[in-house]
This record gives structure tokens, sequence and C-alpha cells, in this order.
């Protein structure tokens, strides 16, 4: 295995941060591990695969792993079993076996880059409480969501809430603007009443609403359509898999791989604003 993104390596090294070709390498030399990537398969082959994080078998120097990807709460937890049965190279403190976290994380990019992420965390309350302090120092706030694989279930379900969310507010001013009411009247007034939502106050769809949004700059950057439909497919499966009628699941779903499949799968996720429902720019 080796980085399948030299130059975000190289941007780190350049300005003096250690780097390692491969993940066994990190956790030979590290205490605490964070991971954050696309997939439950990506997650699964940098914990597993050749030269992964566990490749050196049951003694690990790593006391804690922190999976801060948005993956299935099953995911989670079998990495979590995993993890438990081995044993640290030297003791730390008073943990005597390593120990995982599932801690995805709410904000997105902008959030991110200012700081103000949210870690939804599941696992053992004794490991949150220790690394506290770590997750308040990449976000400004940290929620104990109970047991392993919580913190991923926590976060299929903010993310559904946060497309259907989106699908609603995208849908309300296309229909707005067919109707003849500009998108900046109805953002005025979905702000001042019961529509106000984060996607209306925050994050507006609409091109030339709001400044420093993906719709002020033709939906580059933020949240790709391609991951919300993947979010989407694994709150899809969770409901199957609970038995849990989910309609907006389902139609969120669809509208996001079309979307995909359209050709727009790498622009923001408030794109469904002007490539599905077809709403026009604000002048």
């Amino acid at each position: 295995m080796v980085p399948r993104n030299l130059n975000a390596v190289k941007k780190f090294s350049d300005r003096g941060v250690l780097t390692k070709q491969t993940p066994s390498e990190v956790a030979e030399s590290s205490d605490v591990i964070i991971t954050m990537l696309p997939s439950s398969s990506h997650v699964l082959h940098v914990y597993t695969g050749a030269n992964g994080l566990l490749q050196g078998g049951n003694r690990l120097r790593p006391w804690l792993f922190v999976d801060s990807s948005t993956v299935d709460p099953q995911t989670s937890r079998r990495l979590s079993a995993r993890i438990s049965e081995c044993v640290l190279k030297e003791k730390k403190g008073y943990v005597d076996t390593p120990v995982m976290l599932d801690a995805p994380v709410s904000g997105g990019v902008l959030g991110a880059e200012a700081g103000t992420l949210t870690f939804m965390v599941g696992g053992l309350e004794e490991a949150y409480i220790a690394a506290k302090p770590l997750f308040l120092s990449m976000g400004k706030s940290t929620i104990y969501c109970g047991g392993t694989g919580n913190g991923s279930a926590a976060k299929i379900c903010n993310n559904l809430a946060m497309a259907v969310s989106m699908l609603g507010v995208s849908e309300a001013f296309a229909l707005g603007q067919s109707l003849g009411i500009t998108a900046s009247t109805l953002t005025k007034i979905f702000n001042c009443s019961s529509a106000r939502c984060w996607s209306s106050d925050s994050y507006n769809p609409v091109p030339g609403v709001m400044e420093g949004v993906p719709s002020s700059r033709n939906y580059d950057g933020g949240f790709s359509s391609k991951l919300m439909a993947k979010d989407l497919e694994l709150a899809a499966a969770s409901a199957q898999e609970v038995g849990l009628k989910c309609p907006f699941t389902s139609q969120a779903q669809e509208i996001y791989t079309e979307l995909c499949k359209a050709g727009h799968e790498f622009r923001d996720f408030s794109c469904v604003f002007r490539h599905y429902y077809s709403g026009k720019d604000e002048i």
C-alpha cells in the first residue's frame, strides 16, 4: 500500500510534518491514530489490508484509534471488536488494551477550516473522556452517543436529515421562482419564520443569495453529491436492516444518484437546486 495522494503527503512534508509511506509505518510510530476516509471499503483496507494499521498482529503501539469516516455502524463495530482483541506493546496509563472510537464529524469543509466541527462519538465512555481534549482541539463541540457504532449511526441520521432539508429548501425556492417570488425574498421569509433551517440561513443553495458558500462559486468545494449519495445509501441499508419504512430516504437517494449519473457527482450537494430542480441564479 502506498499513499493514494502523493501531493497531499508532500504538502505536509514540505511544512515539516513527519510522513510515512504506509499505514503500518504510521502505527509503528504513533500512540494515537485518527482516520477519515471516504467509505467503509477504504476504512477496512487502511486498517486490515496489506501494510494496514493492524498489520503488526495482536501487539500494537497505538492505545487509541479514532475513525472519523462516515461508515455503517457494522463496520465500526467489527473494527472495534478486532482492535479490542489486541494488546499494547507498552501499557499507556490505565489502558491495558487498545481501544477504538467511531467519531464522525459535522460541519463540512468550512467547519474543518474554521475549527468548528462537531464530533459524534461512539465507544467506551472512559476512552471518550480521555480523548475529549483531542476532539476539542479540532472542533468546537463533541457529543457522546453511546456504545460502539453509535457515532456512525448518528452521522448517518444527521446526513439524512441534511439531505432531506436541502431538497425541501431547493424545491421551495424553485417553486417560488416559478411563481414569481425571488429567492432573496423567500430567504428573508424562511429565516424569520418556521421554515428556517441550516440549508436556508447558513448554506443557501441559490447562487447569488449568500456569499462564502458553494452556491456562490459554481458549487465547487463543500460536500460532494457523490458522498451524499453514498451516505444516503448507508441510511437506506440501515433502515432496511431494522425494518423501518423511510420513504424520504429512498426518494433522496434516487435524486442524488440521478444527479451523480448526470455528471454532477463532484459538485457540492446543494447543486441539486440548479441541476435537478432547474432553479435560476439570483441576479
